[in-house]
């Protein structure tokens, strides 16, 4: 699933990634809600008492798990759009302001956890983005990435994306600025469904043909066909969507190789006590 993110003004591409975003009650599927609530369950736990920051937060549908964990929360977008979708939900539960995650509006040193989904790819220069969260980490402050795996052989590229990173130049380009770098993968493609199984060499085939639908109405279209009846997407996750063992469903990744097997990278980047 695609967030909007905070990208530059100059960037070239559009400023509202509504063409990209799946809406509070639009369809999607019940691997993306899956993979939606797992990703927020699993981050929340690094936020508890913490000052946590959610960038390029799309509509928002984690930050009241997020919120609920942390000691003080802060939510971002460079879509004015999302921001102004996040304010009518949350009201005053969730500061939720407009700007560049490449420069974020925080003191040096102001923040325990930055946290950036399906957005890393929107970024011009991802580069400056880590550069811009060591500056705004505390000592042992962290950063909370998951992203589509662009080493799977069927993987397709979310129009408006700039690059993606996989496990290797994760470690390689997180490392670089200082960080301590854990990658783990998600969603084993060798589990998924008979259905999944089988359409994965069209996907591939159309994804080389460049066949691969680019608008929404298209992708749902297409996800109907693979992953069968659609449910709404929230607009706020609940506790009772918590996934049981989360822990359990994640695999270390060794540093250095392109992971095959997961649909989904998560990474923990740790800057020094």
């Amino acid at each position: 699933m695609t967030h909007p993110a905070a990208v530059s003004s100059d960037a070239g591409t559009s400023s509202d990634f509504c063409d990209v975003t799946e809406m509070a009650g639009e369809p999607i599927s019940s691997e993306q809600l899956e993979r939606l609530c797992h990703r927020y369950f699993w981050a929340a736990e690094y936020c508890r008492g913490k000052d946590v920051v959610e960038l390029a937060c799309g509509t928002g549908p984690g930050l009241g798990v997020l919120s609920r964990a942390a000691r003080g929360f802060d939510a971002g977008d460079f879509s004015a759009e999302m921001v102004e979708r996040v304010r009518r939900h949350y009201g005053e539960r969730v500061r939720a302001q407009r700007f560049d995650a490449q420069g974020m509006p925080y003191p040096d040193h102001s923040r325990d956890v930055i946290i950036i989904f399906e957005a890393l790819y929107y970024l011009p220069d991802v580069g400056a983005f880590f550069r811009e969260c060591r500056r705004v980490l505390r000592p042992g402050g962290r950063l909370l990435i998951a992203t589509a795996n662009k080493d799977l052989a069927d993987f397709n590229a979310s129009p408006h994306s700039h690059r993606y990173l996989g496990v290797a130049e994760l470690h390689r380009e997180l490392a670089a600025e200082g960080f301590a770098v854990h990658c783990f993968g998600y969603l084993d493609v060798g589990t998924v469904s008979f259905r999944q199984k089988l359409l994965r060499p069209v996907k591939q085939f159309a994804v080389a043909a460049g066949l691969m639908p680019k608008t929404m109405r298209g992708k749902q279209l297409l996800k109907r066909l693979v992953f069968g009846q659609p449910v709404p997407m929230p607009a706020e996750l609940t506790e009772a969507m918590r996934p049981a063992g989360i822990e359990a469903t994640l695999a270390m990744l060794p540093p250095g190789q392109a992971d095959q097997r997961h649909k989904v990278i998560y990474c923990e980047a740790t800057l020094p006590a």
